[in-house]
């Protein structure tokens, strides 16, 4: 079945009523998937009624990276701290698989009226988000940052966790690539002595949205926060805040609201390079570049701070 005529009866399905698709338009997705924007109608009480919907698209080998995103948009919404946008179904037709979501009109940033109080709400939300607990860290399945594979496995202790399954991961693979010998020489030297940044300091298990840079959020025309995107687990949350700080970071109110309602711990600064140095590795193995040398900088200012 061609792939706009299977989205239209798996909608229809879903909904159970009819839903005609009338327009898909393509929209920025990302540097991984294809997306779109569908509008069509569905009869109710002998009325046409428009419904919108988002569409991301991908190879048909790709299902499991939208069944785990799914998943984990799920995991935030049940936690009722803070906005999703709602999953509708996923499947896969021809040669793609698509995930279909909830359309959410966004905005960001101070060319929004009342941003501030958004941006103290997200901040809020994300604290009480955050206290959403589990018995491990990890959670039931792997899923994907960016394009590359997350492991999720339960793990008892933080510390083995973020060793094994981000930086130790993140590092395995820099290793397979050309010019990475001095990086993951000194990668594995921090490896060693992971317990250095933990001392006085234990991690509570906390809901993640694993993915929280400045792209993956918006406000709805109310203001309320939405955030999206996810690469969920739990772990430290502190690795959900620095990431906030990564690729532009977040506006002053919402760091203020978050500390207000649960205040970071003493040595967030250098746990802070930590937790983005996976997210530097990630993008030096997707896309090579000069991640390599930013990431033996973060290596290094952390080895000196011994």
């Amino acid at each position: 079945m061609p792939i706009w005529d299977k989205i239209e009866q798996e909608i229809s399905d879903v909904i159970h009523r009819p839903f005609q698709l009338k327009k898909q338009v393509a929209v920025a997705g990302g540097d991984i998937n294809q997306a779109y924007h569908i509008s069509g109608e569905i009869e109710d009480d002998n009325q046409n009624i428009a419904v919108n919907y988002f569409i991301k698209l991908n190879h048909k080998n790709l299902l499991s990276m939208f069944e785990a995103e799914a998943a984990g948009l799920r995991e935030i919404e049940a936690s009722q701290a803070v906005r999703v946008p709602r999953v509708i179904c996923y499947g896969a037709a021809e040669n793609q698989s698509y995930l279909i979501l909830e359309r959410l009109d966004l905005g960001h940033g101070t060319d929004l009226i009342g941003s501030n109080d958004s941006a103290i709400r997200l901040g809020q939300q994300l604290a009480l988000m955050h206290k959403t607990s589990s018995k491990q860290f990890g959670w039931s399945r792997d899923n994907t940052i960016g394009a590359t594979k997350q492991v999720n496995q339960p793990t008892d202790r933080w510390i083995d966790f973020w060793r094994e399954h981000r930086l130790g991961f993140q590092l395995n693979l820099a290793s397979q690539k050309s010019g990475g010998h001095s990086l993951t020489i000194k990668g594995e030297k921090l490896l060693d002595n992971l317990e250095r940044f933990f001392i006085g300091y234990k991690p509570e298990v906390s809901l993640l949205h694993g993915d929280l840079w400045s792209g993956n959020y918006g406000y709805l025309e109310n203001g309320d926060p939405v955030i999206f995107d996810p690469a969920v687990y739990y772990g430290d949350r502190e690795a959900d805040i620095a990431m906030t700080e990564l690729f532009g970071g977040f506006p002053p109110e919402f760091y203020s609201a978050y500390n207000k309602a649960w205040p970071l711990e003493t040595g967030y600064k250098d746990r802070k390079t930590l937790y983005n140095l996976y997210h530097i590795l990630n993008h030096y193995n997707l896309f090579g570049g000069g991640y390599a040398m930013q990431a033996e900088k973060m290596i290094e200012q952390l080895l000196e701070s011994f």
